[in-house]
């Protein structure tokens, strides 16, 4: 079991079952929301995903993409698709119990910040592989 929080405490949660592959998403949309050059997530299975404090906030664009977040600090927590409602992306900042995988891949590196290089030999893919 994995144990997460946002940065003020307010929300936490559970996940219950195995973490997914980790992959660094560079696209602008996840450089904007969390203010960096990519996002660090891993899929679950959100059967498996829980909070267990607080309550998560839900912002929704057009493409059906979610992302919750902690109304208090703003933490970005997860990210989910209408179109693939089985799948939770948890943000891998917000665990609190350690991580043993490395980073599996780096996606959408066509649009990554134009001053952020990339070091490491993770497969890199232009868009979702």
């Amino acid at each position: 079991m994995h144990k997460g929080s946002c940065l003020c405490g307010a929300v936490e949660y559970e996940i219950t079952g195995p973490l997914g592959p980790i992959f660094y998403c560079h696209c602008s949309r996840c450089r904007k929301a969390n203010g960096s050059a990519f996002n660090a997530a891993t899929p679950i299975a959100a059967a498996d995903f829980r909070v267990v404090k607080g309550e998560l906030r839900d912002y929704r664009n057009a493409a059906g993409v979610s992302r919750l977040f902690c109304g208090n600090c703003g933490s970005p927590i997860a990210g989910r698709r209408e179109s693939a409602p089985e799948t939770v992306r948890v943000r891998i900042g917000t665990l609190d119990t350690p991580v043993e995988g490395k980073v599996s891949a780096h996606i959408f590196v066509g649009s990554k910040a134009e001053w952020h290089e990339i070091c490491d030999d993770a497969p890199q893919y232009e868009e979702r592989p």
